[in-house]
């Protein structure tokens, strides 16, 4: 994978999350789900990467597979933030844009990585 439009996208997504994570601990004294959006929020990004490096093609897909998860489990905190009224609609409608583009990067990316077995891994 170089430097495409995933790679670029998850780190301006996970930029964003610490952003909004410092409003949400700081400013609105919200620490425990903060703290899970946080991390997963992250994790898209650190789980790309670490799919740049993998062993195999499977070993590709499996963490791209795992970024996905993550990229679903904040999209859950996301909701939740907005639901409790921790999130304002700008910043809901802003975070939540941006984790269902990175939904439909790795799931595209993640099928037709399975479609084309003999495809080169990056």
């Amino acid at each position: 994978m170089s430097d495409g439009p995933l790679k670029q996208k998850s780190l301006d997504f996970a930029l964003e999350v610490v952003k909004t994570y410092k409003l949400l601990a700081h400013e609105k004294r919200e620490y425990v789900m903060a703290k899970q959006f946080l991390r997963s929020g992250t994790g898209i990004g650190a789980l790309v990467r670490e799919a740049e490096q993998g062993e195999s093609k499977a070993d590709f897909i499996h963490k791209l597979s795992i970024s996905l998860k993550e990229a679903n489990e904040t999209d859950y905190w996301i909701t939740l933030l907005y639901k409790s009224d921790y999130l304002d609609k700008s910043q809901f409608s802003n975070l939540s844009n941006s984790i269902r583009e990175l939904l439909r990067l790795l799931t595209s990316i993640i099928k037709s990585s399975k479609a084309n077995p003999r495809g080169v891994k990056k």
